[in-house]
């Protein structure tokens, strides 16, 4: 089995403004340190690979920047010139918290390469399975605008990409981002074709958008899982979570390949999630998807990264999931484990969050 992985340091060189946190400086708010979503939280998953030897089991390399063709099937000519014209002023915001440099528009389009890259690499079996580390990410993207960081759609260029090439037509989305994915819902919102499935915290980011009775409209009604998950949901949750909902959903709609919007934000230790996973509960995640598709899909499994804003933790997460992708014995144990594990709801919550999911069940599978 061959895992590739896609990575580019240049993603890596992408800018935000002047933030503190979330919150623009200016009048009271004391510059900071910038925007949590940082690249040093990919660089070091990047790091500890190396420093295990993980990536050396992996067929690690770059790609082209998606083209303006592979855009334009997302997002309006209008918006895309806009984009362009502001990051050759040297750069800006056009949407909300998705400040960008100079070179912010190559760089997004070379963050979309990377996951259409990805995604070909498998369905054209040059790889088992893949993982793409996306910079800037791409799920809050809308087709004509931006927010939560994101600037293009990474999946959603990387899936008409792969169907306008005629690789695939019926592909499914698992969101497992902290966060709504409000943009890949958009894309696809009327689309019986692909199969959009976001666990996320509820009322978290969109905290507008994301509620289960969210299903699609026209031909795509029912082709749109939510699954809002309460605060605190924990290990044992998400597991649940996906083997009452998820996996079920993607046996229903049998896809050629399974896409995951792989989100670190989840973890215990991210300050923008309050819902008590671990590495492990990733690497459990990734795992229980990837027999998925070996049942469903000759194994055609794609991760591209999303949230996560732990510099400490995100790595072990990443770690996990590679681990498990790839089948390789080198591993990075957890050093927060036992804490993680010491936090997890008690015998009531964990009650609470799963008759939560199972009320899920019924609307979702009648």
């Amino acid at each position: 089995m061959t895992t590739a992985f896609f990575h580019d340091e240049r993603s890596l060189w992408h800018g935000g403004g002047n933030y503190a946190f979330t919150l623009p400086v200016g009048g009271l708010v004391q510059p900071g340190a910038g925007l949590p979503e940082n690249p040093e939280t990919k660089r070091r998953l990047v790091n500890l690979m190396r420093v295990t030897g993980l990536i050396d089991d992996l067929a690690a390399q770059s790609a082209p920047e998606a083209t303006r063709e592979d855009l334009l099937r997302v997002h309006p000519a209008a918006y895309l010139d806009a984009f362009k014209a502001l990051s050759d002023a040297g750069g800006g915001e056009l949407g909300r918290r998705t400040p960008f440099g100079p070179g912010g528009y190559e760089i997004a389009a070379l963050s979309a390469g990377l996951a259409k890259a990805a995604l070909f690499a498998v369905l054209e079996g040059r790889a088992t399975n893949a993982y793409a580390l996306t910079r800037p990410p791409g799920h809050h993207c809308l087709p004509d605008w931006p927010n939560g960081f994101c600037l293009l759609n990474n999946i959603a260029v990387a899936i008409r990409a792969a169907q306008a090439a005629g690789l695939a037509r019926r592909i499914a989305v698992v969101d497992w981002d902290v966060h709504h994915g409000n943009g890949t819902e958009a894309v696809f919102w009327t689309d019986p074709d692909v199969l959009t499935i976001s666990l996320h915290e509820e009322f978290n980011y969109p905290y507008d958008t994301g509620a289960a009775e969210a299903r699609g409209e026209g031909p795509g009604t029912g082709f749109n899982l939510n699954i809002p998950l309460p605060a605190g949901t924990g290990h044992a949750g998400y597991l649940d979570a996906i083997e009452r909902l998820v996996i079920p959903a993607l046996r229903r709609f049998a896809p050629e390949a399974i896409v995951v919007a792989c989100g670190y934000d989840a973890s215990a230790y991210d300050p923008l999630g309050r819902m008590l996973a671990s590495a492990d509960t990733f690497r459990q995640m990734t795992a229980r998807l990837k027999s998925a598709a070996e049942e469903l899909c000759d194994g055609r499994l794609i991760l591209t990264h999303e949230g996560g804003y732990s510099e400490a933790y995100v790595p072990f997460c990443g770690h996990a999931v590679l681990e498990a992708l790839s089948g390789s014995p080198r591993t990075a144990p957890d050093p927060m484990a036992e804490i993680v594990a010491a936090r997890q709801p008690r015998p009531e919550g964990q009650t609470h969050v799963l008759d939560r999911i199972r009320a899920l069940e019924a609307p979702f599978f009648a």
